[in-house]
């Protein structure tokens, strides 16, 4: 495996483990503004730290301010909104921005881009599990509380035919007074 593509991948574990970290608390529209503003603000000065150099260099150096500055976007905004979605779009944001980047740099080497391609359809693939994972949960945990909400009234209506089994046992007023009360109890009108 090439320097570039385990470089690639490295990068990507990293970039998960960030965008992991981001889930777990959302941040304030103000707080997600300055993000924004920081970035744009890094942006400047990467690309004018670009300006002194010339050729492949300087358009590898274009290429990373640009991802840099679309990866702090991309979290700022799944950090705000804290949603699968968001996450997966700034996971997404990472594998492209490292994309561009080695695909820039494939312009020095001989050969092709093909191991950059690779590593970029990896990343999504697997930007694309983990929003179908995460996604899968949410259901399995709504699933659950359905399963169970449905598990409390078959319950209730089992103990409610055995009160009313009870109620035959009565006659008259008694087991009217009986099977109102059951109703009652069991939430039966």
């Amino acid at each position: 495996m090439s320097k570039l593509m385990i470089s690639l991948l490295a990068a990507t574990g990293m970039a998960f483990a960030g965008a992991v970290i981001a889930a777990d608390t959302g941040i304030s529209r103000d707080d997600y503004k300055a993000r924004v503003d920081q970035a744009a603000q890094q942006f400047k000065v990467d690309k004018d730290n670009c300006k002194s150099m010339s050729g492949n260099a300087k358009d590898v150096c274009m290429e990373e301010a640009k991802g840099k500055e679309k990866i702090a976007r991309a979290e700022a905004e799944a950090a705000y909104k804290n949603t699968d979605a968001a996450r997966y779009d700034a996971r997404v944001a990472h594998v492209e921005a490292e994309y561009a980047v080695a695909k820039e740099k494939c312009d020095d080497q001989t050969g092709n881009a093909k191991e950059a391609k690779a590593a970029e359809v990896k990343g999504k693939a697997d930007a694309k599990v983990n929003k179908v994972s995460s996604e899968t949960q949410h259901q399995a945990s709504a699933k659950t509380a359905s399963a169970r909400a449905d598990a409390a009234e078959d319950k209730r209506d089992a103990e409610y035919k055995v009160a009313i089994e009870k109620c035959d046992s009565f006659a008259g007023a008694a087991k009217d007074r009986c099977v109102k009360d059951a109703k009652a109890r069991y939430g039966k009108t």
